[in-house]
């Protein structure tokens, strides 16, 4: 068999992390598999496995990406429109996502995650444009959002 080139490597491990992202803001974490990212992806379990050994090897990759998305849809300007802002995005399912999968590494024994840019993101940003005020409206928001994703709030009526 031919060896690949890095380009096609690079291509195919940006194809797995795009589908393992789309996974991990859609059907959750844990439901994510090798089997689900194979099917989708076309590449072998294998294959797949080769790049990302352990699961958790995804979210170390993404972590960024996922912070990103996090973040770039709160506004910054003030207490209030951050909280706005972030009722909104709990709005999307894809939000809620990265706040249940916050949640779960918090609660989690996995200590093989060590960074989760998305809330630290978050929290940071809101010192910077808000100080205190920045930093304990993130506190509220995310005790807020904890208590509506373990109580299936619905999402409609909260914004």
């Amino acid at each position: 068999m031919a060896k690949r080139s890095r380009v096609q490597t690079e291509l195919t491990i940006n194809q797995i992390m795009d589908e393992a992202l789309k996974q991990i803001l859609t059907i959750g974490f844990e439901t994510m598999s090798y089997t689900t990212l194979s099917e989708a992806t076309g590449i072998s379990r294998t294959g797949i496995s080769h790049h990302f050994p352990r699961k958790t090897d995804f979210l170390v990759r993404l972590d960024g990406r996922i912070g990103n998305l996090f973040v770039e849809v709160l506004d910054f300007s003030n207490q209030e429109t951050l909280e706005t802002s972030w009722m909104q995005a709990m709005q999307e399912e894809h939000y809620r996502a990265v706040l249940r999968l916050f949640f779960s590494l918090c609660g989690g024994a996995n200590n093989e995650i060590t960074l989760f840019r998305a809330v630290s993101n978050a929290r940071q940003q809101a010192i910077a444009e808000l100080g205190l005020v920045g930093d304990s409206t993130i506190n509220h928001l995310l005790g807020r959002s904890a208590v509506m994703l373990l109580s299936n709030f619905d999402l409609e009526k909260a914004a």
